[in-house]
C-alpha cells in the first residue's frame, strides 16, 4: 500500500449568531469559487506530481468534496483525543493505492447540523511546508472576503536549488519504526499559564528567556528519555538525539522571500549522552543545536548554488542515524509561529479549533507542536504503546499537561 508524504490541516467554526455568513450552501459556493480564484495566483497547486520530480501545470484543479455530520461540533470538541475520528474531516485517506499520484491539494468542507463547519485540507509535503501552507491559507481567506490583501507567491523555488544531476535522487523506504509495537498518537494540552510557569522553571544562565516551543519540547523529550530508558534497562546504553523541522528562508545568507512556495525545511539535529539533564540545560541544548546548524558557513552555503547538495547529505546521514540500533530518535516540527488561527478568518470568525493531526509515516516518535487559540501549546505525541503507557504516567509531563481536553 502506497502511504504518500503529506501535511494536513482542519480547520473548526463555530456557528456565529450574530455574524451574517449565509447558509450551508452559500458558505459551499463561497469557498469553492475563492479556492478556485486563489489557484490561479497558486496554480502549482493546481498541478500534478509526474515522476516524483517535477509538477506538471496541467491545470486539473484542485479536488473540492463537501460533507455533512449528523451532530454537533460542540460535541465533537468535548472528545478531542480521537485521531480516528478527525480523520474524517480529511478528503483523502492516508493510505492508499493511488497515493504517489494524489492531486498536490485537495479539501473537504463538512457541515455539522449545529452550523458548525470544519475545512480539512490535505496537501502534498513535496511542494508544501508549514510556511506555504499558511501562506496560501491567508490568501485563500482574503480572496473569499475580498479585502484586497491577498498574498502573491513566490513561485521562484528552482532558482534557488537549481535539479540538476540531482534529478534523479530518490529518498529511501519510510519504515523507521524500530519500536516494534503499534505507534499510538495522543494530544496533550499545556495551558498559558502552564507555560509561563514552565518557562520560569526552565530559564537560566545558559538561556534566561526560553520559548515556549523550546520549554515545550524539552519537557516532552525529557519524559520520552526516561520512559526509554526504563525500558531497556539492563541493555546497552543508547545515543538520544532529537531532530528539529527549521524554516531556513529566513536563515539561509542572503535570506530568501517570505512567501517563496515550497518545502523549504531541514532538520537541525541535537545529540544527548545516555544521562539525566536538567530541563534548563536541555533548553539551552535544544537552541545550541540549531546554532550549530545554522553556522554562518552553513547559512551561506544554503544561499548559494551547492545549497541542494548539502542538504540531500544531511538527509542522507541523519536517515543513517535513525537506522542505527544504538541510537534512540524523537521528531520534532512546530507549527506555533504560523498564526494558524488569525489567517484562517474566511469571514465567520477565527476557527474555534485548528487542528494538525500528523502523519507519522513509520516514524515511532514524532511530536507536532501547534497554537492553542488563548496562547497556550497542544502537542500531538506519537510513540510506540510502550513508550507511550509510560510517557503518559510519567509524573513531571501530568504537573503541566492536560490530556483530553482543549483549551478553547
Amino acid at each position: 500500500m502506497k502511504v504518500e508524504i503529506i501535511s494536513r490541516v482542519v480547520y473548526f467554526y463555530t456557528a456565529q449568531i450574530d455574524v451574517t455568513s449565509g447558509s450551508p450552501d452559500q458558505k459551499s459556493k463561497q469557498l469553492k469559487k475563492s479556492l478556485s480564484e486563489s489557484l490561479s495566483c497558486f496554480y502549482p497547486f493546481a498541478g500534478r506530481i509526474k515522476n516524483n520530480i517535477t509538477i506538471e501545470c496541467n491545470d486539473d484543479g484542485a479536488p473540492y468534496v463537501e460533507a455533512k455530520l449528523n451532530g454537533l461540533l460542540s460535541t465533537f470538541l468535548e472528545q478531542p483525543n480521537n485521531p480516528g475520528a478527525i480523520e474524517q474531516f480529511f478528503p483523502a485517506a492516508i493510505q492508499s493505492p493511488d497515493a504517489g499520484t494524489w492531486p498536490i491539494l485537495q479539501v473537504q468542507a463538512t457541515f455539522f447540523d449545529c452550523g458548525g463547519l470544519a475545512v480539512g485540507v490535505c496537501t502534498s509535503h513535496k511542494l508544501f511546508d508549514a510556511r506555504t501552507m499558511s501562506v496560501f491559507i491567508k490568501s485563500w481567506a482574503e480572496t473569499l472576503k475580498g479585502s484586497g490583501q491577498t498574498v502573491v507567491p513566490v513561485l521562484d523555488a528552482a532558482s534557488y536549488f537549481p535539479p540538476g544531476r540531482h534529478r534523479s535522487f530518490r529518498p529511501p523506504p519510510q519504515e523507521l519504526n524500530k519500536a516494534g509495537d503499534q505507534s499510538v498518537t495522543k494530544l496533550f494540552v499545556f495551558d498559558k499559564q502552564t507555560i509561563v510557569d514552565l518557562k520560569a522553571k526552565t530559564a537560566g544562565d545558559r538561556v534566561k528567556q526560553p520559548s515556549r516551543v523550546e520549554v515545550v519540547t524539552a519537557l516532552i523529550w525529557k519524559c520520552v528519555m526516561a520512559g526509554s530508558r526504563s525500558i531497556r534497562v539492563g541493555v546497552p546504553k543508547k545515543t538520544f538525539f532529537m531532530t528539529q523541522a527549521v524554516d531556513i528562508r529566513k536563515r539561509a545568507e542572503p535570506p530568501m522571500p517570505e512567501h517563496l512556495i515550497g518545502n523549504f525545511v531541514i532538520p537541525a539535529l541535537t545529540k544527548y549522552d545516555d544521562h539525566e539533564l536538567e530541563l534548563s540545560d536541555m533548553v539551552a541544548e535544544l537552541r545550541e543545536g540549531i546554532r550549530r546548524q545554522f553556522d554562518e558557513n552553513k547559512a551561506k552555503i544554503l544561499g548559494g548554488e551547492d545549497a541542494l547538495q548539502v542538504i540531500l547529505e544531511d538527509a542522507k546521514q541523519l536517515l543513517e542515524l535513525f537506522r542505527r540500533d544504538d541510537a534512540d530518535s524523537l521528531m520534532v516540527t512546530s507549527l506555533c509561529a504560523f498564526k494558524l488561527y488569525e489567517i484562517a478568518d474566511f469571514g465567520w470568525g477565527k476557527p474555534t479549533w485548528v487542528n494538525i493531526l500528523p502523519v507519522a509515516n513509520g516514524l515511532s516518535k514524532l511530536v507536532t507542536l501547534m497554537d492553542t487559540r488563548e496562547g497556550g501549546v497542544e502537542a500531538w505525541v506519537t510513540l510506540g504503546k510502550n513508550d507511550m503507557d509510560l510517557f503518559e504516567r510519567d509524573p513531571l509531563l501530568l504537573e503541566f499537561a492536560t490530556k483530553n481536553r482543549l483549551a478553547i
